[in-house]
């Protein structure tokens, strides 16, 4: 098989690319940290769980929801649980799985971090784009995480 090597601007948007999201996931994992004491994966499953009514979900759809692996969900939930921010419950339609539930504690520091988290959200990142970078920058992420999962589906 033939490896089909990167032009020169591929490989000019890979290391782009590369460089931004470490950054921003640094600076991100930084702001959270010194305002909620969590890292940024932490703060995502609190707030995937507030999106949800009655502020629960299942354990495998909290994983696909917020793109990590169960053991490393059940780890953060274990820690988040710990901290009283989160509670595991049992499921009742399948005995084999669990639900975690966002608590009042955890949605209350999820409502007092989150105006920071979406302060530097939109200073590092929306700031800097038009309009019409926010459209091409959800077009693109979402073929990508399309093309992902589709290649994960068939592993």
């Amino acid at each position: 098989m033939t490896t089909r090597w990167l032009t020169p601007e591929e490989q000019r948007a890979w290391r782009a690319y590369i460089a931004a999201a470490h950054l921003l996931e640094d600076a991100l994992d930084r702001q959270l940290q010194q305002d909620a004491g969590m890292p940024h994966l932490y703060y995502s499953i609190l707030a995937n769980l507030s999106d949800e009514p009655e502020h629960r979900l299942r354990m495998t759809d909290l994983a696909e929801r917020t793109k990590i692996t169960r053991s490393r969900l059940t780890y953060a939930v274990a820690r988040l649980e710990k901290d009283g921010l989160i509670r595991r419950e049992n499921c009742q339609w399948d005995k084999r799985g669990s639900i975690a539930a966002l608590t009042d504690e955890g949605m209350a520091v999820l409502e007092r971090t989150a105006p920071g988290h979406v302060r530097t959200v939109r200073t590092l990142l929306f700031d800097n784009l038009t309009e019409d970078q926010v459209r091409q920058m959800e077009e693109i992420f979402t073929g990508v995480v399309r093309a992902l999962e589709e290649d994960e589906g068939r592993a």
